[in-house]
């Protein structure tokens, strides 16, 4: 049996989906209760504003980043292929977070702008630690984000990976 999410939950995701399929403008307070199934009165009593909902978002999107770096710290597969296979929108929360947040970001909002960086920051460290090179670590990291946009605009080759790969098997 899956388990309930929380209102506070269904709000953040409701907030998430209208930003990524809408835009920032049309995920207002109303739009946002509609879209959770709850009244608005329900959604101000876990998030009084706007920027209390985008707050909660960032600091969700935080905490899904922790646990991504811990799974790509304990790949089986290694750092380098794990970040690169999912350099993909997958359609996880997590994906569908980091959408949201670049779209608040692109606002300037200086939490989301942060807050993706610092993600940013700690998927490099992984491999840079990983790899031991700072230039290598810096293109695998551009590389996957080459990938993830190709993924999320629908112009994704379906052998860009395999590509990737045989690539990196040329280097030393």
């Amino acid at each position: 049996m899956a388990e309930e999410r929380s209102t506070r939950d269904r709000v953040l995701d409701a907030f998430e989906r209208l930003l990524v399929s809408t835009g920032s403008r049309a995920a207002t307070l109303d739009a946002v209760a509609a879209e959770a199934g709850v009244s608005k009165g329900g959604l101000l009593y876990h998030f009084h504003s706007r920027e209390a909902l985008v707050d909660g978002m960032v600091e969700r999107l935080r905490e899904q980043a922790r646990a991504d770096v811990a799974k790509m710290l304990s790949a089986p597969q290694g750092p380098v292929e794990f970040y690169l296979e999912t350099s993909v929108d997958s359609g996880s929360d997590f994906d569908r977070a980091l959408i949201a947040a670049s779209r608040i970001a692109q606002e300037n909002d200086a939490g989301a702008r942060t807050a993706l960086a610092e993600i940013r920051e700690a998927w490099f460290d992984v491999l840079n630690e990983h790899l031991g090179d700072v230039a290598l670590a810096r293109t695998i990291q551009l590389i996957g984000d080459g990938l993830y946009f190709d993924d999320t605009t629908g112009l994704a080759h379906p052998d860009a990976l395999t590509h990737v790969r045989e690539v990196l098997k040329r280097l030393p």
